[in-house]
């Protein structure tokens, strides 16, 4: 017989019986509830309105319904999404379907108001079921492979959200108030949401009894389902339609609750349903018990003062964990070589000629971004006296740019070396949104921290992140695709944090959300001679450390071997990749790319040996970073997007394209 394409995850010995277990989770929940509907219960009737009985009947039951339903739904979504791809790690968010859905609605908002009025959950669908056909397509020749889907959707997911959060700075739009909503806040105040979500539910349970047959049958490998008879594409799709739709309706009602639909069908394995009926009653119960739970959690933390976290970043705190904890006791068939299907780049046969060339585009794209620009008479080119005035705002734009650019490209080459992993760089695997976590618990002691305490909290934050994956890595022995999904995860845990402090709405929020958005406006001649001076001294050590990046690669007992400390070598190299990650992060904000794909054009452009893989990476960053931020000036005159986030609308996609046509491998 043929083997599965995904086995179930690792049973493990209970102290408690799963059904006790849940039993005392959704007991926890409903006390939780009741504690909360005592706040609330109506008091004697009197002559004028109670404003207690309108907020338990209107906010707070409402409330819990739909904290009930939309688990029961994203339960049951993640469930069939994992079976028809069989993927343990499929669900909305992971697929980039919640994301998706919130484009949609975004771009609805801004330029089709009129769509949003009657129309939310068809928008949400249609922006869900392109982001889940643009993953499929792009991973359909690596034969759905499970890490190249979820790691393709996770890329499709973070490409839609920094395009969201572009539509919504470029037209001047109020931020604030849709952060927290993208965050998943349950407050109702009516019952509209969880009656079309009950609606919702009863229509997908329906249709999943319906399709059990070819459910059942879709879980068995490809040759299996062939010689019974299915039409397995045709099936798969409408399967996954079904998915789409619902997890867009929630979307649609209370914006993006993640991790429920990942966590709750291994939950529910895990606590021993084995069969797939068993497996349609286990998980959207848990999803329910989860998210209630969670709910109540975050009600309960906001006490008398009013919610402060939004429920969303409530389960992503949640799930982070939970995915990392099952990471190790997933079992799949195959954990492909992502590099397996890309061939060896060609080497230069003049590499430091093709260094020099860079260095002239470099510098050309500085003074196209120094003399050329949009003002209220249109375009211009910049000279003499006005050349003069512009340069003292432009100048240290562009030099802090180019130096976050380089140092983020510097810091992609030495993290893709110590974990050989073509895919790995600091935004990827989590270390620029560590840096913000540490920069959110510097903040948590004063909103008016200085600078150099923001900045060693970033560093502490990216370092502390850098080393937990690999440890984490080496101790679970994941091969390099494990390790990048540990990353991916420790990242939405990061942004957990992050999005829960920014929906406090104090002093912190507005600083974070000032880093968040990486942008260079507020760039001193400072700024910019203190950054490039720290890449000089910190990517100067590197080039003499160039034999440890051509050994490391290699293996850890080939290092050895050769002499190298490997140890204390991998060590320093993580020091400087968190310090330099750090330093871009706190201008240009925790995602752009950048260190993915400075080093992977360096390698394409044919080098191959460390010292040249490092300076062309470093001039290809600081290009790319250059462009980035003059095209953020120019793209949406008057209104200006974010250097680093205008980087991730061009990176996203490249990452995309790598996944689908297959990497190249170290050379």
């Amino acid at each position: 017989m043929a083997d599965r394409a995904m086995t179930e995850p690792a049973a493990t010995g209970h102290a408690l019986s799963p059904i006790a277990l849940w039993g005392l989770l959704a007991g926890v929940a409903a006390l939780l509830f009741a504690w909360r509907v005592g706040m609330q219960w109506p008091t004697a009737p009197g002559d004028g309105i109670d404003l207690d009985r309108v907020i338990l009947f209107y906010s707070t039951l409402p409330r819990a319904a739909v904290a009930v339903l939309a688990g029961t739904v994203l339960g049951l979504s993640g469930l069939l999404l994992q079976h028809v791809l069989r993927n343990p790690l499929a669900e909305p968010s992971t697929l980039g379907i919640s994301a998706g859905a919130q484009l949609a609605m975004t771009a609805a908002s801004v330029y089709a108001p009129f769509l949003m009025g009657r129309s939310q959950g068809p928008v949400a669908f249609a922006g869900g079921i392109v982001a889940v056909l643009l993953v499929l397509s792009l991973t359909w020749r690596r034969g759905l492979e499970p890490v190249s889907v979820v790691l393709a959707g996770m890329m499709v997911a973070l490409t839609a959200s920094s395009i969201s959060a572009a539509l919504i700075l470029a037209n001047g739009d109020y931020l604030f108030s849709l952060f927290i909503w993208g965050g998943g806040s349950l407050v109702q105040q009516d019952w509209g949401p969880a009656i079309a979500l009950a609606v919702r539910l009863a229509i997908g349970v329906g249709a999943a009894l319906l399709l059990l047959r070819p459910l059942t049958i879709l879980g068995l490998d490809d040759a299996s389902a062939r010689g019974l008879g299915i039409a397995r594409h045709s099936s798969r799709f409408l399967v996954i339609a079904l998915a789409v739709w619902m997890a867009t309706t929630v979307v649609a009602e209370v914006g993006v609750i993640g991790f429920v639909g990942l966590a709750a069908p291994a939950l529910a394995t895990l606590s021993g349903a084995r069969t797939l009926r068993q497996k349609l009653l286990a998980a959207p119960l848990i999803g329910a018990i989860l998210l209630w739970l969670t709910d109540g959690l975050v009600q309960l933390a906001a006490g008398t003062g009013g919610e402060r976290i939004p429920t969303g970043a409530g389960t992503a705190l949640l799930g982070g964990p939970v995915l990392l904890w099952l990471l190790p006791r997933l079992r799949m068939l195959e954990w492909p070589d992502l590099g397996a299907h890309g061939a060896s780049p060609r080497k230069a046969g003049d590499p430091w000629l093709i260094i020099l060339l860079l260095l002239l585009a470099m510098l050309l794209a500085a003074w196209v971004a120094l003399v050329l620009g949009r003002g209220p008479a249109g375009w211009s080119v910049a000279g003499g006296e006005m050349l003069s005035d512009l340069a003292a705002w432009r100048a240290p734009r562009i030099g802090v740019a180019a130096a976050a650019g380089a140092m983020l490209a510097v810091a992609g080459v030495v993290i893709q070396r110590i974990t050989g992993n073509p895919l790995a760089s600091p935004e990827v695997l989590g270390v620029g949104t560590g840096a913000g976590a540490g920069l959110t618990a510097v903040l948590a002691f004063s909103a008016a921290a200085a600078p150099g305490w923001q900045f060693a909290g970033s560093v502490l934050g990216s370092l502390a992140v850098l080393i937990a994956m690999l440890a984490i890595g080496a101790r679970a022995k994941f091969g390099a695709e494990r390790l990048l999904l540990a990353g991916v995860t420790m990242s939405a845990l990061c942004s957990a944090v992050i999005t829960a402090t920014i929906a406090m709405g104090n002093a912190q929020s507005y600083v974070l959300l000032r880093w968040l958005s990486g942008s260079t406006s507020q760039a001193t001649g400072v700024d910019a001679w203190l950054m490039i001076a720290c890449l000089v001294l910190l990517t100067l050590p590197l080039f003499l450390a160039a034999r440890w990046l051509d050994i490391l690669p290699l293996g850890e007992n080939t290092a050895r071997g050769l002499g190298l400390p490997v140890a204390n070598g991998r060590l320093t190299l993580i020091v400087l990749a968190a310090i330099l990650t750090a330093l871009a992060a706190m201008f240009v904000g925790p995602l752009s790319f950048v260190g993915l794909i400075a080093p992977h054009l360096a390698r394409l452009v044919g080098f191959a040996r460390a010292r040249a893989h490092l300076a062309g990476a470093v001039l290809i960053g600081a290009l790319l970073m250059i462009v980035s931020d003059w095209l953020s000036r120019m793209a949406a005159f008057p209104y200006e997007l974010p250097a680093g986030l205008f980087a991730s609308l061009l990176g996203g996609p490249y990452l995309v394209h790598l996944l689908a046509k297959g990497v190249p491998r170290h050379g």
